[in-house]
């Protein structure tokens, strides 16, 4: 149902350009771009992501106000995406489902992250994603 309302959304903002809120919401939408926009408008999705590096650049320098930790700046936003829905306790299988992509692709995308993060246990994310 989520998918399409966002595919609804999409049609009414994409004749016009007003793509931005999409793109400032990409990490709460957990892969939803991925998987509705990249694959049918590869060129929109790209400035999708233009968009939301120059909006998430000082978005994820906030800290999390339920842990009071750095929310995690130097993830892409798909590692930042995935690791949203893995934080929340979604398997890999669920991840890869949602986004359209391979278990293997969210397995590489979460262990970026882990490393970049200076963690080791998945069960540790969620100390640095917004609740």
């Amino acid at each position: 149902m989520a998918r399409a309302h966002l595919l609804a959304a999409w049609e009414l903002a994409r004749p016009d350009g007003l793509i931005e809120p999409l793109a400032e919401h990409h990490g709460l939408l957990g892969g939803m771009l991925e998987a509705a926009i990249k694959p049918a408008w590869p060129d929109d999705f790209r400035r999708i992501i233009d968009i939301t590096y120059r909006f998430s650049a000082g978005w994820r320098r906030v800290h999390n106000p339920a842990t009071g930790d750095d929310v995690a700046d130097n993830l892409t936003t798909t590692e930042f995406a995935t690791c949203m829905l893995a934080a929340r306790g979604w398997s890999n299988a669920e991840i890869a489902a949602h986004m359209g992509i391979s278990p293997n692709t969210v397995k590489g995308y979460v262990s970026a992250a882990l490393r970049k993060l200076g963690i080791t246990r998945r069960r540790d994310l969620s100390r640095f994603m917004l609740s």
